[in-house]
């Protein structure tokens, strides 16, 4: 299949995938019988990088072991800005805010990713793709704005770790265009859970995991959504979406996260989390944002 109709399907697919992170994230973290929660965010977010790192070291450790290691130091700054941090930043803001507004704020990455190409990398992107991100990063202020409304009670200081990790993915996809191009997607993925997952492993057992009940009802419910974000959130979605970006810009991959809101406010409705009007004619604007990102560039307005 051509390139120019493969990028759209993977696009979708991704977008599915990690609009259901969300919600995952929300569930993994549980609540018990008490009100109170299940894996902390540190206990959640190790886990969740060392299962991924199980899984990906295990079916990708010869492509890994191809790779020059003049390229390992951006391999392992690829681990952790786009896996290892996103993981705890994503885990404790959802302790505060709900999980549609974690994916609504993570539809500014493309605003982020597009400035820091510029400024940083010398990547180059279309007026077209400059509208359409202010128009998208709009929708999304939109968004919270109209979510700030239905739950005055949550505390949206939290949204500023979601900003952060969406800095981290900025980082990340400019990172794999620009040093990482010629290197296979499964490749890159694996070594960024080689470099990480030890940290991971320090992590979990710092932060209690160790002392865990693996046998109670409830740690074994949250494990459960853990393992499907894994398998799905993070290790099938990373390997594509390390594909996508050496196919297009950084500006289309992380266009992404445009569609992303969308499947994470029909999970959070499903989950009776409040949507409203203003919300629907938001995520509206988001849609058409994508539409002017994701159209081919005809020439670069900057070099």
């Amino acid at each position: 299949m051509p390139n120019s109709r493969l990028k759209y399907i993977y696009l979708v697919i991704l977008s599915i995938i990690w609009g259901t992170s969300f919600i995952l994230i929300k569930k993994a973290l549980g609540q018990d019988q008490s009100g109170n929660l299940v894996l902390q965010p540190l206990q959640l977010g190790a886990l969740r990088t060392m299962i991924s790192g199980v899984i990906l070291i295990s079916i990708g450790w010869n492509s890994f072991a191809k790779t020059n290691r003049k390229d390992w130091k951006w391999l392992a700054l690829s681990g952790l800005l786009g896996t290892f941090f996103p993981a705890f930043l994503f885990a404790y803001a959802q302790t505060e805010i709900d999980s549609a507004v974690s994916a609504i704020l993570n539809s500014t990455v493309p605003l982020i990713t597009l400035i820091l190409g510029a400024v940083l990398f010398g990547i180059s992107f279309s007026k077209r793709q400059l509208l359409g991100v202010i128009v998208g990063l709009s929708g999304a202020i939109g968004l919270v704005l109209a979510g700030m409304e239905n739950n005055p009670e949550q505390n949206y200081l939290f949204a500023g770790l979601v900003l952060i990790a969406c800095c981290c993915y900025a980082s990340n996809v400019n990172i794999i265009k620009r040093y990482l191009q010629n290197i296979k997607p499964l490749a890159i993925a694996t070594a960024n859970f080689v470099f990480i997952l030890p940290l991971a492993i320090i992590v979990f057992f710092s932060a209690g995991g160790g002392n865990l009940e693996f046998t109670s009802t409830e740690v074994l419910r949250s494990l459960g959504f853990i393992l499907v974000l894994c398998v799905f959130g993070t290790v099938a979605a990373k390997i594509m979406f390390n594909k996508l970006v050496q196919m297009t810009s950084p500006v289309f991959a992380s266009s992404v996260t445009y569609l992303m809101p969308v499947v994470g406010l029909i999970w959070g409705t499903l989950d009776g989390e409040d949507f409203s009007l203003w919300q629907g004619l938001a995520t509206g604007v988001i849609i058409f944002a994508v539409i002017l990102v994701t159209r081919e560039k005809k020439k670069p307005a900057f070099d």
